[in-house]
C-alpha cells in the first residue's frame, strides 16, 4: 500500500493539477507523492512568537509583529516607483516597502485592518523598514494551520510565480500527510528505535515537515539522517562481502627472491612506519585466498608508489604479472621512469604502454605479456583495450582511480579467469566521512607519514601589490641554486582568457628575469606532447630556472631541486588543487615555499581556502575544509552518483551519525549476514525494494 500510494503521480494531489505538476517536475524533480514527502524543509521559522516594534534589535533576524497599516503611497520616478506603507503597533512605527508589483499589492492592502507582519528588517538612516514583507490578515492567521514552527522549503522563481513558494509547497505537503497515515511502514529494527529513543518512520516524517516542538524535530531529523546512512552502509558492506569474502582471489603465499633482493640491495631509503603498516595490510589480503580491494591514501610524496612496487614484486615472486594504470600519459611516464630507475640492476622486467606507443613496440608488448616476458606493465587506459592480454595478471594498481569510470575499471577484472587483486592509490586525501560513504566497499589504508628528511612546505598569501617582493624572493632562491614554478589557472569555460593570462605572465617573468642570467620554460595544454616533454625535461635537468605553466603540472613533474611554487590567481583554484600543486615542491631536503598570489577582492570561501592552505600541510584537514565548502558532489567526480542521493543527511556535518550507522550496519550483518531474522524483515524488504534492478541480492534473499 505504501509503495503504491507514494508512487502516485503528483498531479493527483489536491491543489496541484497538470500545469503545476509540470513545473514541480522540471524545477524540483518532484514526480510523485513520495518525491514531495522527501522534499525536506531546509530551515524552520518560529511563528508562535510575536514582537513589538520597539523590541526590534537587529537587522539579522526575522520578526513577527501584529499591527495596522496607517497610510499607503507610491513614491519615486514613474519607471522606478515603489510602494511605501506605514505600519504601527502600540509601541512604534515601521515602514513597509515594495519595489515590484506596486499596483496589485496596493489593491490588496486595507488601511486600519489588523495584519500579522513577518519579515527581515533593514536598518537605514536611524529607522527600520521591511522590504517585501509577508502580510496576512490577523483573522486569517489565527485560522491558518501553519502556526508554531513553520517549515521553509526550497523553491524557484518559476514556482513562486505559480504560488508555489516555500509557503505554497508547505500547503501541498500539509494536504499530503493525512493521506499517508497508517501506510508508512517501519524500515529500521525495533531494537534501534528503542535504544536511541527515536520515533517511528511515520512519526519522524510527519514531525520533520510540521514539528510540534524543537525537541521532536531534532529526534525526527536524527532518525531520518541515520536511516539514509544506514542503508548506504548496508549496501556497501554487502558489496564488500561479495567482492572480498565471496570472490576467490589469487593466493600470494611467498615473499621470495625478487622482493627480498630488492628490499635488501636496491631500496634507496628506509621505509616509514606507515609504509610498513600498509604493506602488512596488503600482504595479509593477498595471501588470504580472497580477493583484495584496497584503497591506499597518502599525501603527495608520502611513498605510495614504492608500496605499490613492493606489492608487485610479491606478485612476481608468486608467478603473477602486475599492471599499474594512471589517468594521464604524463603520470604513466613518470611512474614508468621512477619504477625503471628503482628496478635497475634487478631481474624484474617492466614496460610502458600508452596511446603514444608506436605500433611495432605495441606488438612486442602484446607478445611479451602473453609469453610472460613482462612482469610489470605501466600505462594509461590503453591497458584495458581487449587486445591487451596477460599470461597471468595477479595484481592491478590503479592510480587516482576516481578519474576512471566504473566500466573502465571493470574491464581489468576480465583480464584473468580469477580477477586480479585491486590496489587503488590516491594522493587526493578523502575526508573520513566521505571515504566511508564512497569507498565503504573497500578496505582503506593511510600513509600518514612523510619520508625522513622532508621539511613541511612554508605557505604564504601575498597580494598582487607585493609582486616585486615575490620576484626578489625568487631571485634569492635561484641564487641558492633552486628552481621555481609559476602556475596560472586553467578553467575549461574560458580557455582563451586563461591562455592570455599565461602569455602575459610569461612575458612579465621574462622581462623581470632576463637572459643570460635566467632561463624560463613554458608549458601548457595546447602544446604538442613532444614540445611539452622537451620543456619539462629542460626544467628537470636544471637548464631552466623557472617554469611558467598551467595546471598541466599538477601531476607528472618530479623535480626535487624546485623549492618555490608561485600560484597566480590562487583564489580561482579549489583547495584540493592548491594542495596538489603545492605538492610539486618539497620533494628534496631543502626548505620549500608556496606563495599564493591574489587580487585584493576575495570572497569569503576564497579567503577560507587561502587561510587553510597557509595554516596546514595536512591533506586530510584540507579535505575536511574542502568538504565543508563544496559538499561531496563536487569532490569526487561521478563515483557517488546514485550512491549519495542524500535528501536530509549532510556528510560535512553529520559525521558522527554516519559512523554510528556504519557500526550498526556492521553489527547487524555480523549477527545476521543475510538479514533473515524476523527483526530484520522490514529492513530487508525496504532494502530490496530500494535497490531493485541495481544490485544482485541473491546473497540476502
Amino acid at each position: 500500500m505504501e509503495k503504491d500510494l507514494l508512487k502516485t503521480p503528483i498531479e493527483f494531489l489536491k491543489g496541484v493539477g497538470p500545469a503545476k505538476a509540470d513545473l514541480l517536475k522540471t524545477e524540483m524533480h518532484i514526480f510523485t507523492f513520495g518525491d514531495l514527502l522527501t522534499l525536506f524543509p531546509f530551515r524552520y521559522i518560529d511563528r508562535s512568537k510575536f514582537y513589538k516594534v520597539s523590541e526590534i534589535q537587529s537587522a539579522a533576524a526575522e520578526v513577527q509583529i501584529k499591527g495596522k497599516i496607517t497610510s499607503i503611497e507610491e513614491v519615486g520616478q514613474p519607471r522606478k516607483k515603489r510602494l511605501v506603507a506605514q505600519f504601527e503597533d502600540s509601541s512604534g512605527r515601521v515602514e513597509l516597502v515594495w519595489f515590484k508589483g506596486a499596483q496589485w499589492i496596493r489593491k490588496s492592502l486595507q488601511i486600519g485592518t489588523e495584519y500579522v507582519l513577518f519579515g527581515k528588517p533593514n536598518f537605514f538612516k536611524g529607522k527600520y523598514s521591511f522590504p517585501h514583507p509577508e502580510l496576512e490578515k490577523a483573522e486569517d492567521f489565527v485560522k491558518s494551520p501553519m502556526g508554531g514552527l513553520q517549515p521553509v522549503y526550497p523553491s524557484t522563481e518559476k514556482l513562486t510565480n505559480k504560488n508555489l513558494n516555500a509557503r505554497g509547497i508547505a500547503k501541498l505537503t500539509k494536504a499530503l500527510l493525512p493521506q499517508l497515515k497508517g501506510v508508512i511502514h517501519e524500515n529500521l529494527p525495533v531494537r534501534l528505535l528503542e535504544h536511541y529513543k527515536w520515533p517511528s518512520r511515520q512519526d519522524a516524517l510527519f514531525q520533520v515537515h510540521f514539528p510540534t516542538s524543537i525537541e521532536a524535530l531534532e529526534l525526527a531529523r536524527k532518525r531520518l539522517k541515520f536511516e539514509e546512512f544506514y542503508f548506504i552502509q548496508l549496501s556497501l558492506l554487502l558489496q564488500k562481502d561479495r567482492q572480498t569474502v565471496q570472490t576467490k582471489g589469487h593466493s600470494f603465499d611467498v615473499v621470495g627472491e625478487r622482493f627480498n633482493t630488492f628490499y635488501a640491495e636496491h631500496l634507496p631509503f628506509e621505509l616509514t612506519g606507515a609504509q610498513k603498516r600498509v604493506l602488512k595490510d596488503i600482504r595479509k589480503d593477498t595471501r588470504s585466498g580472497h580477493h583484495m580491494n584496497r584503497l591506499v591514501q597518502g599525501d603527495v610524496g608520502s611513498g605510495k608508489t614504492v608500496v605499490a612496487l613492493l606489492s608487485m614484486l610479491i606478485a612476481a615472486d608468486n608467478g603473477y604479472q602486475s599492471c599499474m594504470m594512471a589517468p594521464t600519459e604524463i603520470l604513466a611516464q613518470q611512474h614508468y621512469n621512477g619504477l625503471s630507475e628503482l628496478l635497475e640492476g634487478t631481474s624484474t622486467r617492466i614496460a610502458l604502454l600508452t596511446g603514444s606507443t608506436k605500433t611495432a613496440r605495441r606488438k612486442e608488448i602484446h607478445a611479451d605479456l602473453l609469453n610472460g616476458q613482462i612482469d610489470i606493465l605501466v600505462g594509461t587506459h590503453a591497458l584495458i583495450e581487449p587486445v591487451v592480454q596477460f599470461r597471468n595478471l595477479g595484481l592491478a594498481v590503479i592510480d587516482e582511480q576516481h578519474r576512471f569510470g566504473v566500466a573502465q575499471r571493470a574491464k581489468l577484472w576480465k583480464k584473468n579467469a580469477v580477477p586480479p587483486h585491486i590496489l587503488i592509490m590516491t594522493a587526493t586525501p578523502i575526508p573520513r566521512t566521505l571515504a566511508m560513504s564512497l569507498y565503504g566497499d573497500l578496505d582503506v589504508s593511510v600513509i600518514d607519514e612523510l619520508p625522513p628528511g622532508r621539511k613541511p612546505i612554508k605557505t604564504v598569501h601575498r597580494y598582487d601589490s607585493n609582486r616585486l617582493q615575490v620576484f626578489g624572493f625568487m631571485k634569492e632562491q635561484i641564487a641558492l641554486g633552486r628552481q621555481c614554478y609559476v602556475v596560472y589557472p586553467l578553467i575549461e569555460e574560458s580557455k582563451s582568457m586563461d591562455y592570455k593570462d599565461l602569455e602575459d605572465g610569461y612575458e612579465s617573468i621574462c622581462r623581470e628575469f632576463k637572459r643570460p642570467d635566467y632561463n624560463v620554460s613554458i608549458v601548457h595544454g595546447r602544446m604538442k606532447p613532444d614540445d611539452k616533454d622537451y620543456e619539462m625535461q629542460r626544467f628537470a635537468k636544471g637548464e631552466t630556472q623557472i617554469m611558467v605553466a598551467t595546471t598541466v603540472i599538477e601531476v607528472g613533474v618530479n623535480v626535487p631541486n624546485a623549492s618555490v611554487m608561485v600560484i597566480e590567481s590562487a583564489e580561482r583554484f579549489g583547495l584540493s588543487q592548491l594542495h596538489q600543486l603545492r605538492g610539486r615542491v618539497g620533494r628534496g631536503a631543502d626548505q620549500s615555499f608556496c606563495i599564493l598570489m591574489t587580487g585584493q577582492k576575495l570572497s569569503n570561501d576564497a579567503r577560507t581556502r587561502l587561510e587553510t592552505m597557509v595554516r596546514t600541510n595536512d591533506g586530510f584537514e584540507i579535505a575536511d575544509v574542502d568538504l565543508q565548502l563544496r559538499g561531496p558532489g563536487d569532490l569526487m567526480g561521478t563515483r557517488q552518483s546514485g550512491m549519495l542521493d542524500l535528501k536530509i543527511a549532510d556528510l560535512a556535518k553529520d559525521g558522527q551519525l554516519l559512523q554510528l550507522a556504519r557500526r550498526e550496519a556492521e553489527g547487524a550483518l555480523k549477527e545476521d549476514p543475510r538479514l533473515q531474522k524476523p527483526e530484520h524483515a522490514a529492513t530487508k524488504q525496504f532494502f530490496i525494494q530500494k535497490h531493485k534492478g541495481k544490485v544482485q541480492w541473491s546473497q540476502i534473499s
